[in-house]
């Protein structure tokens, strides 16, 4: 026995060492293997008035200089070889570098998919005789559309399977998914590339058979009165959306275009109210607004005007009993009220305020029924909904809807139905899947229908609270936290700092079911609710993360504080600041003038520059750094990170990485298939741990599902 044993243990220690030998090896190679490097081509690119170009309306003169060593990166055809050359060596790269954490990531992978209901419904909504909903099917990549009668016992109709129009397909966005006034039609777009252009359908739903009505080069799509008609929006060279359409069904001759923006400034849209009695003709800037109107019972007379634009004056409209309800700013209403008006007289000097201005409540929209009204806004820092009567004449009352939690986010659901006595809603917390709801108006109750499941889940293990830090300026800076209250320890935990911060959007605190193997491993997650820039301490171990303006705050915090962070992780990232918006004919560069400035001007050109990613790495020590992008990403092009990743390359001072993920088939919004979805989350928290030293022995170990990935 004694020899038996010798032997196991002479057998085990060789292969023990054959695997430390193999590591070593790997590890070798990896450390040995250099980045791709891009080669410099110094161009001047000029700021300011340029003959034959838009460069905005006050241009300066004379005309100044930044160099841009990468500027030839950028190919707006995306076919340019040596640049999608350059690409795949930068994916084999980041490959190689993160080699070691294959296990780790199929490990993750199954538990994100452990918190999915993979075969699950969503809670019927109704709408005329119809109730309407989506279901997912275990091993389907997308989604089914589906419906049934109200009558007991009724079958299911499969209306749009999502999963047929995806076969064959790199990728597949379905949207504005809408059956038609009568319930005979199904109308839908498809953008099979990523590059938020669409293909409009439409579907009859009694034959199944797919109408001749299709409609390229869309990006949003609408029913009118009736069945007969659709309105839709196409896009400018520059990607934004300029002209706003009529289409009769069947027809044949050539569309009717409604309206068309030439401000470069401002984007045009399609709103129907809820009423279904007029459609808004709607056009706007990030400071300014413009809305008129079509009668849709008289669709042949022109669009009468609301309020024509004045600078600074923003407002949206719906529509209730005899009167136009107006979310604005007039007045110098900051934080935006609601006021009203004849439809019989629009014009500004008719509306008069519903409430007084209360500078507590951010009112951010309001939705119409038959009976009521829904105003949706913030107070405290929170979503809130408050629910509107009419009490005759000129008088209403309101009330706000109740939650439990301190912390939380909620909004309005799908409420298609106007002549109800029941609003629909959604509501979430740090450790409460959304869940949804039925507010009854009259009994002011709220009636439980759904919480989305989530799989081996135990919400009593975790614990969220809300704090505040003061930023170097003296601004309180609001963070939300969720952790895991088990794992909470007096000492230093490592901490992953998520951050956003433009456009007005607000990061809420809501379930996100993909965040539980960073909890689960004793990782505190924090969102800082920042309007501009700070410093939010320290940690012994802590990694940050942000998406698309996300990765400008990303990039500009790196530059200024980078020894506060292990490794970041910037997705899309919006770093080229200066090219990008000094450049009109790129992809939104003209509608975001308001937003960050125009550099052609010379009262922005310096202080742009001042914060802009790419312009401001130095030669300094950077954290471990990975950056994700799509090559068909219309938002932020390919090029900005890639010319980033190549200037933080050549800048730095230390050994760190800098990792490039380029999906050479997606855009802004990541992979479409639900399990690839999955796949690339799974990517990003293994790189997390791993920076965080937070991986478990167990993850490392190879489990059945390695090879998916």
């Amino acid at each position: 026995m004694s020899g038996l044993n010798l032997t196991v243990g002479v057998g085990a220690a060789a292969a023990l060492y054959m695997i430390r030998l193999r590591r070593a090896a790997y590890t070798t190679l990896a450390q040995r293997v250099r980045p791709p490097m891009l080669e410099k081509r110094p161009k001047m690119v000029p700021f300011g008035a340029v003959n034959g170009q838009n460069r905005g309306p006050n241009p300066m003169k004379p005309i100044l200089y930044l160099e841009d060593p990468y500027s030839y990166v950028r190919d707006d055809s995306r076919k340019n070889e040596e640049v999608l050359e350059h690409l795949r060596k930068e994916n084999a790269y980041t490959d190689l570098k993160t080699k070691h954490l294959a296990n780790v990531r199929a490990n993750i992978y199954d538990e994100l998919l452990s918190h999915v209901q993979e075969t699950d419904e969503d809670y019927p909504y109704p709408h005329g005789p119809y109730l309407y909903y989506n279901r997912t099917v275990k091993g389907s990549s997308y989604t089914y559309h589906c419906r049934k009668a109200k009558s007991a016992n009724a079958s299911e109709e499969l209306l749009l399977d999502e999963n047929e129009i995806a076969k064959g397909k790199n990728h597949c966005d379905v949207s504005s998914v809408s059956p038609s006034p009568d319930h005979r039609y199904l109308a839908y777009m498809v953008d099979f590339n990523g590059y938020e252009t669409y293909t409009g359908f439409v579907k009859d739903l009694k034959t199944g058979e797919m109408l001749p009505d299709r409609i390229e080069n869309i990006s949003s799509l609408r029913w009118g009165k009736d069945a007969s008609v659709l309105y839709y929006a196409t896009q400018d060279e520059a990607h934004r959306q300029n002209k706003l359409w009529r289409h009769t069904m069947g027809s044949k001759d050539t569309d009717e275009l409604l309206y068309t923006e030439d401000n470069d400034i401002y984007s045009a849209y399609f709103q129907k109210s809820r009423s279904g009695k007029y459609m808004f003709l709607m056009s706007s800037s990030s400071e300014t607004s413009e809305v008129s109107f079509i009668d849709l019972d008289n669709p042949s007379q022109p669009p009468q005007m609301i309020a024509k634009r004045e600078k600074g004056l923003i407002y949206g409209v719906d529509h209730y009993d005899d009167c136009f309800y107006i979310v604005t700013n007039k007045d110098k209403a900051t934080n935006f009220k609601l006021m009203k008006t004849p439809v019989a007289s629009p014009s500004p000097e008719h509306w008069e305020d519903v409430f007084p201005y209360d500078e507590s409540i951010k009112v951010d929209d309001i939705d119409c029924f038959k009976n009521f009204m829904v105003m949706e806004g913030r107070q405290g820092g929170y979503s809130q909904l408050w629910i509107i009567r009419t009490e005759g004449g000129n008088k209403h009352s309101r009330h706000q809807i109740a939650f439990r939690e301190s912390s939380y986010t909620v909004s309005g659901s799908i409420n298609r139905d106007f002549d109800t006595d029941k609003f629909r809603f959604v509501y979430s917390s740090m450790t409460t899947p959304w869940t949804t709801f039925d507010y009854d108006i009259n009994t002011r109750e709220s009636t439980l229908l759904k919480e989305k499941p989530c799989p081996n889940y135990d919400r009593s293990l975790y614990k969220s609270e809300r704090l505040e830090v003061k930023a170097s300026d003296g601004t309180m800076v609001p963070i939300s936290l969720v952790y895991r209250a088990d794992l909470r320890s007096q000492d230093r935990q490592p901490l992953h700092l998520y951050g956003y911060g433009s456009y007005e959007i607000p990061i809420d605190p809501s379930f996100v079911s993909s965040i539980l193997p960073l909890l689960d491993r004793g990782v505190i997650y924090a969102i800082a609710h920042i309007r501009g820039g700070g410093e939010m301490g320290r940690t012994c171990k802590m990694t940050c993360e942000g998406r698309s303006a996300g990765g400008l705050l990303m990039g500009a915090v790196l530059n200024m504080r980078p020894d506060l962070f292990t490794a970041a992780i910037a997705g899309v990232p919006f770093v080229d600041v200066m090219n990008t918006m000094s450049d009109a004919s790129i992809p939104l560069t003209t509608g975001e003038w308001e937003e960050w400035g125009n550099p052609n001007e010379k009262a922005y050109f310096e202080y742009m520059l001042s914060y802009s990613p790419y312009e401001n790495v130095k030669q300094q020590a950077y954290p471990n750094m990975l950056i994700t992008s799509g090559l068909y990403d219309p938002r932020v092009a390919y090029w900005e990170p890639t010319k980033w990743v190549a200037k933080l390359r050549d800048e730095k001072s230390d050994q760190n990485e800098v990792l490039l993920k380029m999906d050479l088939s997606s855009g802004h919004f990541s992979a479409s298939d639900r399990y690839h979805y999955l796949k690339e989350k799974a990517f990003d928290l293994a790189y997390l741990l791993d920076h965080l030293d937070a991986i478990k022995n167990d993850d490392k170990k190879k489990p059945e599902a390695a090879a998916k990935l």
